[in-house]
């Protein structure tokens, strides 16, 4: 079984960095919605668009809604204003991240 997608996570001091591909303005929100092999990112597609901060706040509530998680334990610590963002999830430990992700993405 390939998990190449774990190149995507880490474990930090201040929890799980997931490396994201952003694509804002989909017709239909899905996360994980795939594995950049090249980049080595999870991509998620937003309905919202990148403006005003919409697209970065419905990423925080459907990240959260997918590890069943507070949107207050998920933060945006680099990419804010780009469609490549590290976030990170304090809470859940490395191994239910990769093992809630690869149900998805190994299908």
């Amino acid at each position: 079984m390939d998990t190449s997608f774990e190149k995507a996570i880490k474990e930090t001091k201040d929890g799980i960095a997931i490396d994201l591909e952003v694509t804002p303005g989909s017709k239909k929100a899905c996360f994980p919605a795939g594995y950049n092999q090249w980049r080595e990112r999870i991509e998620i597609k937003l309905t919202s668009a990148a403006q005003k901060g919409k697209a970065n706040g419905q990423l925080i509530e459907i990240v959260a809604d997918f590890f069943n998680i507070s949107s207050r334990d998920i933060m945006i610590v680099s990419g804010a204003k780009n469609s490549k963002k590290t976030i990170v999830i304090s809470g859940p430990d490395h191994r239910k991240v990769v093992l809630a992700l690869d149900i998805v993405l190994m299908k």
